[in-house]
């Protein structure tokens, strides 16, 4: 379990950045690190509020 929490940490993640950025922009990047700051912390609000920004940006790209 541990090794495929290294193995998503260190190379989905920032993948998935590096998509983000290219099709969606600051905007994708910004929703991300919201979203997945708000699940970390268990905080809805700011889950939301990423979850909406990446939203946002998928409908502009």
């Amino acid at each position: 379990m541990v090794v495929l929490q290294v193995f998503i940490g260190t190379v989905l993640a920032p993948g998935l950045q590096r998509v983000l950025l290219t099709r969606c922009g600051t905007l994708g990047v910004l929703g991300l690190c919201f979203t997945t700051v708000g699940i970390k912390a268990r905080n809805a609000t700011c889950a939301s509020i990423g979850a909406a920004m990446l939203a946002l940006a998928m409908t502009q790209a």
